[in-house]
């Protein structure tokens, strides 16, 4: 095993920490109302609930659908 980490393209080791961190500082109400702005925010978007095994093949369909 290799102790190397692959990063997107513009992030890094510490854009990732950035992040961690600001995500465990949030509270509960700030996680509430990050949920209900994407719902809300969502132009033609359905959130759903699936079965885990799904996720691979609505990912292909995703990205089919888009193109990628």
């Amino acid at each position: 095993m290799t102790d190397t980490q692959k990063f997107p393209a513009g992030w890094d080791e510490e854009r990732v920490k950035n992040l961690i961190a600001d995500l465990d500082a949030r509270t509960d109400d700030e996680w509430v109302a990050a949920d209900e702005a994407a719902a809300t925010d969502a132009v033609a978007q359905t959130v759903v609930t699936v079965p885990t095994t799904l996720l691979p093949e609505i990912r292909r369909l995703l990205a089919a659908h888009h193109g990628g």
